[in-house]
């Protein structure tokens, strides 16, 4: 047994590195990034900014129409400017990120530059940057000692011997770390734009998912104990159904039937909850009333599609230990029916739906991006 475990542990190490390799490459392949997204910007800026200034469409066909200068400047931002490897390594948080860029210029034979850096206690930072021997660059503050958290490196150089640099901070950010870094939409930091709308789809995953368990184990029990009724046919064919149809689609009919549209003005239209200026002036018992009520409409359309799933593997599980050998003895010995299926039936055969719970819960992080979109939820 101990050596089982340990092997599944070390399992663990394998199975992180391929699966996050596989993401991390299809987020490097996939079209539509922020790079191509901030040229395409440029671009499209370019042409319609008229005049002299415009650029034309056989410029756009002719290639970039961006200056190499911009188009390394936005490498760098994005950090595209690294080997492949060192960006797995820095989107893990192993490898240190570099921020707040400061490029700078040092003038031939001359051996220090000042650069001011920003603001510290509510004062310009100004530091010093000295060309060591060999030409590696070294950040020192203004009272001599070698700065911390500044580092400078040489870019490139000009035919005049100028040398082109660039000064920046070292930053250890990454999906191992818990700092994912800032976000190139809202200019905040991820964790910050996350963590509203993580509670939303937590709220709504964990409801439904309750919701599924709290319906689904006894269907699928009464189905098992009614296998080959009417019950049972009928009960498969309206969850199969269900099973089939998205849960975004069945969200639109919901709100087209019962939203105010066509039909009933029954639930409002989207929304996690009242505006907070109607929010704020409930009482506590109108504000779960005013909750319930928009939440029933999307927990219905996210957890329909697993009544199937869940319900076939309860009666699946069920039947399947029916059947064994240690069911007939125990009704050989007279016990009555409902002690040798709640008891001992029961309990083999939930094991295959606590073991799915795994599956469900990254389900319910991660969320329903159509659901919450055809909702108008603020979620994942």
């Amino acid at each position: 047994m101990a050596n089982y475990f340990l092997r599944r542990i070390l399992l663990m190490f394998p199975t992180f590195l391929g699966s996050t390799i596989l993401v991390f490459t299809i987020l490097q392949l996939a079209p539509g990034g922020p790079l191509e997204q901030t040229i395409l910007q440029l671009q499209m800026g370019g042409m319609t900014g008229g005049g002299e200034g415009g650029v034309s469409s056989t410029d756009m066909m002719g290639g970039s129409v961006l200056p190499e200068s911009a188009l390394k400047e936005l490498k760098r931002f994005y950090g595209f400017d690294k080997p492949i490897y060192q960006r797995y390594f820095i989107w893990l948080g192993i490898w240190p990120r570099e921020i707040k860029h400061r490029d700078f210029t040092i003038p031939p034979e001359q051996a220090e530059v000042e650069k001011r850096v920003g603001k510290k206690d509510g004062k310009i930072w100004r530091v010093d940057v000295r060309v060591e021997h060999g030409g590696s660059l070294v950040v020192f503050e203004k009272d001599g000692s070698q700065s911390p958290v500044w580092k400078a490196s040489v870019e490139g150089s000009k035919q005049d011997g100028t040398r082109e640099a660039v000064i920046f901070q070292h930053e250890f950010s990454g999906i191992l770390t818990g700092n994912l870094g800032r976000s190139y939409t809202y200019m905040r930091p991820v964790t910050e734009v996350m963590r509203p709308r993580f509670k939303v789809s937590l709220f709504f995953g964990l409801t439904g998912m309750f919701l599924s368990y709290l319906i689904c184990i006894p269907l699928g029990i009464r189905k098992a104990l009614n296998h080959g009724s009417v019950f049972d046919f009928g009960s498969s064919v309206v969850i199969f159904i269900a099973y089939s149809i998205p849960g975004w689609a069945l969200g639109g009919v919901l709100l087209v039937l019962f939203g105010g549209g066509s039909f009933w003005d029954v639930f409002p239209l989207g929304g996690f909850r009242s505006p907070v200026e109607i929010w704020e002036t409930l009482t506590w018992y109108e504000k779960i009333i005013d909750q319930v009520h928009h939440m029933i409409l999307p927990i219905i359309a996210w957890s329909i599609a697993s009544f199937a799933t869940m319900t076939v593997l309860m009666k699946n599980s069920l039947l399947e230990n029916l059947s064994q050998d240690y069911i007939r003895t125990a009704f050989a010995k007279g016990l009555r029916e409902k002690r040798v299926v709640w008891l001992h039936a029961m309990r083999n055969s939930v094991i295959p739906i606590a073991s799915s719970i795994g599956h469900i819960i990254g389900v319910v992080i991660a969320g329903s991006y159509f659901i919450e979109r055809v909702f108008n939820i603020d979620g994942f």
